[in-house]
């Protein structure tokens, strides 16, 4: 249901955009007339110069008006994701905006001027209104937004037709400072430094390899995507006003891409351990009896106002779970806490923005000085929604960013044959926002795969690689090494079988295929109980205690 004092704010505003346009003035002709937007379309496939309040914005390649890109505002109930631009303008000049815009309530408009909006859910249309500058203006920045809680809005074809800008602001940002990588793999580099400033305003970054410029930053940190393998490049970052006053060159830094093949080098055996259920086992007592030197800890939660618990409910620190870290770290080993999962509070869901997520995501990396962290994207929260799943990925961007070699995971369910429309959007958002996601691990179980689960597993990890090979440009032993594997051992819900024979088969495959991670649901449930059923200690079929533990230890990548 419709808030109503949201409502009476929409026609208030409504109601403001036309006086604006009832005292507007039509654009002269003239032949200096053009679009002065920079990505009006979002074709370069990034969000630059845009900037989006919340990181809610990405670039989708479906719905589009034009070209084969747009913009998505993934809206949520506090935040109207605002995208704009601010580009120079001509004092005492007439400009023209227009754009195409699908959604519920869209709005179109200039900062301090006018603006347009529309509800149209179902197909693109068009807006447009005119402003004329004021007597010393030199900059004027547009922007698109959805409304609150009213869902994701797109985006197409913006056009702020007028002279280019220039004026009186001759005077160039100061220099970025602290140029740094803090990750790269065969085909890309991440970059952060620290912001500039500037007597109007800083617009963008322009990164520079040598003398070409790669790309346009909105914000203090990108990655630098599509470079050749084993290859060394040198970086530098310049700043830039809306003026086009472009400050001097930072410190360079200097990277030497990974091999052709090696992905991300990271390699994980990591079996999950729920020490909320199914009687859990002294990880050291399991270490000592199978090898394994990761585990999976699941799972962490919102125990409210966007703060993370073990199972939303048990301390982060202090109790049962630290617990267990502190052996499994005794005894050599070490964990990745899962965020997410089937049931309870999810943070993912609940936080109100990518930078609540993403503070949230961090308290827990302190807390454990982690070297790794999984979201497990399950369920219509998270997993079906949208602005979650971009919420979700521009958080793991974000923490990555600020915690150099952290590894980021998502784990997410499957069909037989690959990702479901769900995961090509997760995977496909990933891509749009530069997420660097190290390993994208499916879940190939609870799909109705029937008795052959080798052969629906390895169908289904081919789907993914072929789905990661179209999306980033990858070759096979790339794509092969952000993969990940998460099975069910024993009876999964829907009766399915993966014996010890079975997973000895995924984890040998696993091995010749040189993906990242090979993990199952759960310890807890290592033990045997023929005909037990599907129960939370046992996995329900004859085996070995700990068994399928052994069998994950030898995975080696």
């Amino acid at each position: 249901m419709r808030n109503p004092l949201r409502r009476s704010r929409v026609l208030a505003l409504l109601g403001t955009a036309a006086l604006a346009l009832a005292g507007a003035v039509a654009l002269p002709g003239t032949a200096q007339a053009a679009n002065v937007l920079t990505n009006p379309g979002f074709e370069s496939g990034s969000l630059s110069p845009w900037t989006c309040t919340g990181n809610l914005g990405s670039v989708v390649s479906s719905p589009v008006h034009g070209g084969s890109k747009a913009l998505a505002g993934a809206v949520s109930s506090s935040d109207n994701a605002q995208c704009s631009q601010t580009v120079p303008v001509q004092p005492n000049t007439t400009y023209s905006l227009s754009g195409w815009v699908r959604g519920s309530y869209v709005y179109l408009g200039v900062n301090g001027g006018a603006s347009a909006w529309t509800t149209s859910p179902s197909a693109y249309s068009q807006l447009s209104v005119s402003f004329t500058t004021g007597a010393s203006q030199t900059s004027a920045t547009v922007y698109v937004h959805g409304w609150y809680a009213q869902g994701t809005y797109y985006a197409d074809d913006i056009s702020l037709d007028g002279p280019g800008g220039g004026g009186s602001d001759t005077q160039a940002p100061s220099t970025p400072t602290g140029l740094a990588s803090t990750g790269k793999t065969s085909s890309s580099v991440s970059l952060k430094w620290n912001a500039s400033t500037d007597n109007v305003g800083v617009t963008g970054y322009d990164v520079y390899s040598g003398s070409n410029r790669l790309l346009t930053a909105s914000g203090t940190s990108t990655t630098v995507s599509g470079l050749s393998p084993s290859t060394a490049y040198t970086f530098t970052v310049r700043a830039r006003d809306a003026a086009g006053n472009t400050s001097g060159a930072s410190n360079s830094v200097s990277v030497t891409t990974d091999a052709g093949g090696g992905g991300t080098g990271f390699k994980q055996a990591a079996p999950y351990l729920y020490e909320g259920w199914g009687d859990p086992p002294s990880p050291s007592t399991v270490m000592s009896a199978t090898g394994v030197k990761w585990f999976t800890m699941a799972f962490v939660l919102d125990s409210g106002g966007c703060n993370p618990a073990w199972d939303g409910s048990r301390p982060l620190t202090g109790g049962a779970d630290q617990s267990a870290i502190n052996q499994i770290r005794a005894a050599g080993g070490d964990i990745v806490p899962s965020f997410g999962g089937w049931q309870g509070s999810k943070l993912g869901a609940n936080c109100s923005s990518a930078s609540a997520l993403a503070a949230a995501l961090q308290k827990v990396i302190d807390a454990y000085s982690l070297k790794a962290i999984d979201m497990d994207i399950e369920n219509t929260d998270e997993f079906e929604n949208e602005a979650v799943q971009a919420r979700i990925l521009t958080a793991l961007k974000t923490v990555k960013a600020n915690n150099p070699g952290l590894k980021t995971i998502v784990t997410f369910g499957t069909s037989t044959t690959g990702p479901t429309y769900y995961g090509n959007r997760l995977i496909e958002q990933a891509q749009s926002l530069g997420a660097n996601i190290d390993v994208f691990t499916i879940m190939p179980f609870d799909f109705g795969g029937g008795s052959d689960m080798y052969g629906s597993t390895v169908n289904a990890t081919e789907g993914l690689k072929a789905k990661l090979k179209s999306t980033f440009g990858w070759d096979d032993a790339t794509a092969y090494s952000h993969i990940g594997i998460s099975g069910m051992n024993g009876l999964s819900d829907q009766q399915e079988n993966t014996t010890p024979a079975i997973w000895t088969q995924i984890r040998d495959w696993a091995n010749s295929h040189h993906i990242a991670r090979l993990a199952f649901w759960s310890v807890n449930r290592d033990r045997p109980c023929p005909g037990g059923g599907v129960v939370s200690n046992c996995s329900g079929i004859s085996q070995s205690t700990w068994q399928f533990t052994s069998i994950t230890a030898g995975f080696t990548g």
